[in-house]
């Protein structure tokens, strides 16, 4: 089969790859199009430690059933399926708790680090294990599918926030996870939300989205009296931060009201400053949010049903074989690209 392979940091090649072995419980899928993640971006030049060469990355997929094995249930050949990327094991006492996300055994599609390699579908094809596949309904297309994981990931943080109708929330960072949580706080039924972020066309885009008023995060400083000075001097009932660093995470304690959630999604950096007292004195509640935990199915009624737009996301549609130029144009990050889908 065609890949586009990681084989030293920086350096792809597009060519022959040997067919994915499938095992008794695992579906073939021939992949129709995959999305490139910022993790896949961030880690084609080895600072993540999670893509060691050689390894085909990809994990925001979707395709058809080509074939299954002997234990993998009943499934039809060309029948059209996105798939977790998350290989969680079914068995711990996490997966067992509907934590999949968290299983003691859980691999990730498209990642190769020191413990697994674990090959992903910027390929012809994948082979995952047939508890992660679901069914794609018919109004949605392969290129939408590739947003279930990203949309899965910001409809997990929004969960965890036990985000409702009638709340109030702010988003730092309106890149894909930052696009894609301010409307899964809309959907939630939040009343207002606000966004911020350095770019201010990813803004525009924030407020087509959705957004109720953006700010430009020229600098973080004024982001705490703006959200006061809207909601009665007391704060946003949730904050997400889907930036990673110390001034984005202090932004958003800051601006919500005693006794509010932040949520943690991003992890630029691996250690910050941290204004403890505040979270302290104030009760704030403070989670991270890794991944998905059974959100699929959620993100893929979102999209079908309009309520989650990923179309505006998209930012380019090539065949896999121009995958290293997009990658290095997306490394680059000279244009203002959101989201890149690759067609095998």
């Amino acid at each position: 089969m065609k890949a586009l392979t990681l084989t030293a940091y920086k350096e792809f090649q597009f060519g022959e790859a040997p067919l994915p072995a499938l095992g008794p419980d695992e579906v073939l899928i021939k992949v129709a199009a995959c999305g490139i993640c910022g993790s896949d971006v961030h880690g084609m030049d080895g600072s993540t430690g999670r893509r060691l060469p050689p390894i085909i990355m990809g994990h925001e997929a979707a395709g058809t059933i080509h074939s299954a094995g002997p234990e993998a249930g009943s499934w039809t050949p060309g029948q059209r399926v996105t798939f977790d990327s998350t290989l969680y094991c079914g068995k711990c006492h996490y997966c067992a708790d509907g934590l999949v996300n968290l299983c003691e055994d859980r691999r990730v599609l498209g990642v190769s680090c020191p413990d697994y390699r674990q090959h992903g579908a910027f390929a012809e094809y994948v082979a995952v294990p047939a508890r992660v596949v679901i069914p794609i309904p018919d109004n949605v297309t392969f290129q939408q599918a590739c947003f279930v994981e990203p949309t899965a990931v910001a409809l997990h943080a929004v969960n965890r926030a036990q985000a409702g109708p009638g709340q109030t929330g702010l988003v730092i960072g309106a890149g894909i996870i930052g696009l894609l949580t301010i409307q899964a706080l809309k959907a939630a039924g939040c009343t207002k939300v606000y966004a911020s972020d350095l770019s201010e066309a990813r803004l525009a885009l924030a407020k087509e989205l959705g957004a109720d008023e953006v700010f430009p995060a020229k600098t973080t400083a004024s982001l705490k009296d703006e959200m006061l000075a809207r909601t009665n001097g007391q704060g946003v009932d949730i904050a997400m931060e889907a930036v990673g660093i110390t001034a984005t995470v202090t932004a958003a304690i800051e601006s919500v009201r005693k006794g509010g959630h932040v949520g943690l999604i991003g992890n630029l950096a691996q250690k910050i400053e941290f204004p403890l007292q505040l979270v302290v004195t104030r009760e704030i509640t403070l989670f991270g949010s890794c991944a998905s935990a059974g959100e699929y199915p959620q993100a893929l009624q979102e999209i079908a049903a309009g309520r989650i737009r990923v179309e505006p996301l998209t930012s380019a549609i090539r065949p896999l074989s121009e995958g290293a130029d997009w990658f290095q144009r997306l490394y680059d990050a000279k244009e203002d690209l959101i989201k890149v889908i690759l067609q095998p």
